[in-house]
């Protein structure tokens, strides 16, 4: 791979602002175009920020496609994006590698495929997939660094510290975390950030609660800690998480998208130019077995082991 790399922008699902973060911190933005996106979140966040923060050498977001002409045209004017295609194949042959962020995962075999099957390296937005065969489908090309797919928040830089000091909590007997919206789509963020930290693989799952955005879902893991992952529903901003361990404690609250995405983009990137995974693929493949087995134990009530979920 060439040092310079062209990448495609593909978007959107509702609710995801993604397609206009991403493509703004490579690329910069338009401050009027992105006032009159209707991301105000993200407009806010991109506006305290030092020229220097955005961009990556030789890099440049170059072609957008949404399903709505009008909605590529505002993605492209809030983020300086050059072209626009008509459809997802006309974005074919004329990029390095593809940022496809939407997160209806029950899409992503479907869309991404094509751009795979050409060797173009892609980025998967949260979660890679919940249906075993779809997630059969993407194994290989997570295993040859062709795929990348996470939560931003297995980078989150409110974690920087637990994950360089874990060892000063002597045992570490719980994490504790809580996400708002549903398991499905949002549980993935708090179990990113979480498998970020720890020297842990997940075992079993158990759920109480029963109901997708209003449960427990407690995860054991090969070293003995327990992650409760509490799931809140509609409430207001909640990425939180708590660790406790025998010799100290210590809360996080996780706000900073910005970073946490540019961390994602520079580990996407390395992928690209490197043709190996950033990201090992059990680390994601674990996540994803987490979700799906977190998803069986609130239809059945009973505790899923994670070596039942085959991918």
């Amino acid at each position: 791979m060439a040092d310079d790399v062209d990448l495609g922008v593909v978007g959107v699902t509702e609710g995801n602002g993604h397609p206009y973060s991403f493509s703004a911190i490579v690329n910069g933005y338009d401050d009027d175009g992105m006032a009159a996106s209707g991301w105000g979140v993200i407009h806010d966040y991109l506006r305290e920020k030092h020229p220097s923060e955005f961009g990556f050498e030789g890099v440049s977001v170059t072609h957008a496609w949404t399903q709505e002409p009008a909605e590529t045209e505002r993605l492209r004017a809030a983020a300086r994006i050059p072209n626009a295609v008509e459809d997802l194949e006309g974005m074919r042959g004329e990029v390095d590698a593809v940022l496809l962020l939407r997160d209806d995962h029950e899409r992503h075999v479907e869309m991404a495929l094509p751009f795979l099957e050409d060797d173009v390296p892609v980025f998967l937005d949260k979660p890679l997939a919940l249906d075993i065969d779809d997630v059969a489908t993407l194994r290989p090309y997570l295993e040859s660094g062709l795929l990348m797919s996470c939560s931003g928040l297995r980078y989150a830089r409110e974690l920087d510290e637990p994950r360089a000091t874990l060892g000063s909590y002597g045992d570490l007997r719980l994490v504790r975390t809580a996400v708002l919206n549903d398991w499905a789509t949002y549980g993935v963020h708090v179990l990113d950030a979480t498998f970020g930290v720890l020297d842990a693989r997940p075992v079993s799952v158990r759920a109480v609660g029963g109901e997708d955005d209003r449960a427990t879902v407690t995860v054991t893991t090969d070293d003995g800690t327990l992650l409760g992952v509490d799931v809140l529903g509609d409430v207001p901003l909640t990425l939180d998480v708590a660790l406790y361990g025998s010799e100290r404690t210590s809360r996080h609250e996780l706000r900073d998208n910005f970073r946490a995405f540019r961390r994602t983009l520079w580990h996407f990137l390395e992928t690209v130019r490197t043709d190996e995974p950033s990201l090992h693929p059990r680390e994601t493949l674990d996540v994803i077995r987490t979700l799906i087995a977190g998803r069986r134990a609130l239809e059945t009530g009973e505790r899923v082991d994670i070596d039942d979920v085959a991918v």
